[in-house]
């Protein structure tokens, strides 16, 4: 029976799987951006969120907490430094899941796990659509229709050659 257990296991025991999502989160905070399996993709925001949220409390007791996860220096300085004063005034939700499709060998589904104030793509595309002001076209313009003849004209002139190649 299954009962109360409320987390993926990843089919590991408590010693791997700590070890496992505590060099995923070392690397995700490296790199802003890991590609990983669905299931390690979740479990590790699961296991990352709460130590993002104790970094934007700066104080020895957090940083002790969270060395206590990770066990490295370099990772912990990162997670106080560039990561904390990105999303020190989000509520939550700091990591992003995106499903790539199924991996070659064994089938499985793959995902890119990312910090969300870190990709600069997805930033510079949406303050270019801030700066766009969209306009709406009326159904009444005279575009449409002059549209709309110039095609009836084009087929009727088509049919038309068409005839004329027949009869000779």
């Amino acid at each position: 029976m299954r009962h109360n257990k409320k987390f993926n296991h990843l089919g590991r025991k408590k010693g791997h799987r700590r070890a496992l999502l505590a060099n995923m989160a070392i690397s995700i905070i490296e790199h802003k951006r890991i590609t990983t399996t669905l299931a390690k993709a979740k479990a590790l925001r699961v296991y990352l969120e709460p130590l993002v949220t104790k970094a934007k409390e700066d104080s020895v007791h957090q940083r002790r907490t969270a060395f206590r996860y990770l066990q490295n220096k370099e990772a912990i300085k990162e997670l106080f430094g560039p990561i904390r004063e990105k999303v020190g005034d989000r509520p939550g939700g700091y990591l992003r899941i995106f499903k790539i499709g199924n991996r070659q060998g064994d089938n499985a589904e793959m995902a890119i796990i990312e910090f969300v104030d870190f990709n600069e793509t997805l930033l510079s595309a949406k303050e270019e659509g801030t700066k766009k002001r969209r306009t709406r076209r009326s159904r009444r313009s005279g575009g449409n229709n002059a549209a709309e003849t110039t095609t009836e004209t084009t087929v009727e002139d088509a049919a038309d050659n068409t005839e004329e190649k027949t009869e000779e």
